[in-house]
């Protein structure tokens, strides 16, 4: 929208606050609210705040940072109306006192990827499914809102909530295509319709802050904590993504003479993901907790492999409808929606790059049920595994200059910071299974 139409839609919508939002290192949506009389400002000066107060920003000396609104993210925020006016939202870019774009800005990281893939011809286009936990109030303990599973229908006790919950995001411009109970108790699912990454990504942040409203509106915790729950699934964001034509408009990963319908720049963008994946996962599965989603039995990715329709292998190519080329995809199945979404898809979208201008071939695909191969069957296929923790995560990520290059020296170090001082403080703890372990017997 143009600045004219903007102050339109504030009279039409009696917008009397704005929300400027944006997103620390974690991905966590920050905000600050301005009354409406001061957007004018805003849009010419932008908004300054204390950057050295966010996660991964800067330090106290360097700390003024400003906001400005990206005028295509306005929307309405729906519980925030009043007699007394309405609450809308922009997301924001950061920008240093200079003027400069701040480096440390997760937008802006992804920004400058899409920017490297329009110049070699390419619009990155993303389809994340992220699952989520609905827990009840109760004193900070583990409660599911239900005890339904996959696509239930008698158990399900979320049904009005969701609905509520994709009502709410259309209000956003969120197209939700489906939603339904995922497999573990008190887990779902509500998917939104893939479009252009920077745009998706804001969609999914926006996705993560809607569901926690609604939730409390029920007096429920939506929670996209990995595992949140022992000895049952825990929550994936599975991407599924593809490369469009910026001339033609066509998906560049369809090709019908190949077996899997996968065009050569197809198959080097998913080698090239295979190459860096393992310090990609530092990154997609951010936390201690996401480590123990990824663990064999529990339908989460385990070994380093593709393959057609296997939900077993860490990419998949799903099936799509005769016709439909421009639904040829690849599906990896890794992150967790705990994940800073810009960093992911921008570490994504580099790998994925750097494997078609090196014109890098993947292994052949695996379609067996890997969950049923012995180390033996896995050594002979040279398949490997991603990390088994953080830490793992970690090293990896250290050892590969990819990642600097996707993230920048800036928020490349800081994370490593963030992320070294998360594991110190986890080996630190002493459980209570260290103590029902090992208390009575040494």
């Amino acid at each position: 929208m143009t600045q004219e139409e903007v102050f339109k839609r504030f009279r039409e919508d009696d917008i009397k606050f704005i929300q400027l939002q944006f997103t620390d290192l974690y991905g966590v949506v920050k905000s600050l609210t301005i009354p409406v009389e001061s957007f004018s400002t805003c849009l010419e000066f932008g908004t300054w705040f204390d950057g050295s107060s966010i996660e991964g920003f800067c330090r106290i000396a360097e700390s003024d940072m400003y906001l400005k609104p990206d005028l295509s993210t306005y929307n309405v925020i729906p519980w925030l109306q009043s007699p007394d006016g309405n609450t809308c939202r922009f997301i924001c870019d950061i920008y240093n006192p200079d003027g400069a774009p701040f480096e440390g800005d997760p937008r802006y990281i992804l920004k400058k990827a899409v920017v490297e893939a329009k110049a070699m011809g390419y619009e990155f286009k993303t389809g994340p499914e992220l699952e989520f936990f609905l827990f009840k109030k109760n004193d900070n303990k583990i409660e599911p809102n239900d005890a339904g599973g996959y696509f239930d229908l008698s158990m399900d006790e979320a049904y009005e909530v969701r609905r509520e919950m994709t009502v709410a995001l259309g209000k956003f411009g969120i197209k939700v295509e489906a939603s339904h109970h995922e497999v573990a108790v008190g887990q779902h699912e509500i998917g939104f319709k893939y479009d252009e990454a920077l745009k998706t990504a804001d969609n999914a942040v926006t996705f993560r802050f809607v569901l926690k409203a609604i939730a409390a509106k029920y007096g429920l915790h939506a929670t996209f904590m990995p595992k949140p729950i022992q000895g049952i699934s825990g929550s994936g964001m599975h991407v599924h993504q593809s490369l469009f034509s910026c001339e033609t408009g066509e998906n560049v990963f369809y090709d019908p003479h190949h077996p899997y319908n996968l065009s050569a720049v197809a198959l080097s963008f998913i080698g090239g993901q295979l190459n860096h994946i393992k310090a990609m996962s530092a990154i997609l599965s951010p936390t201690v907790n996401s480590y123990k989603r990824l663990v064999s039995g529990y339908e989460a990715p385990v070994y380093i492999s593709w393959a057609k329709n296997n939900r077993s292998a860490l990419i998949r190519i799903p099936r799509f409808a005769k016709g439909n080329t421009k639904a040829t995809r690849a599906e990896l199945r890794s992150p967790d929606p705990a994940c800073n979404i810009y960093l992911s898809f921008a570490v994504m979208l580099k790998s994925g790059l750097e494997g078609i201008k090196k014109s890098v071939r993947p292994p052949e695909p695996v379609e067996e049920d890997l969950y049923h191969l012995n180390n033996a069957d896995l050594t002979e296929k040279k398949i490997e595994t991603l990390p088994g923790s953080l830490w793992e995560a970690i090293k990896e990520m250290e050892k590969d200059p990819l990642i600097i290059e996707a993230l920048g020296e800036h928020t490349y170090k800081r994370y490593l910071e963030a992320k070294n001082a998360e594991w110190d403080e986890y080996r630190l703890q002493v459980t209570p299974w260290e103590i029902e372990k090992y208390l009575a017997i040494y």
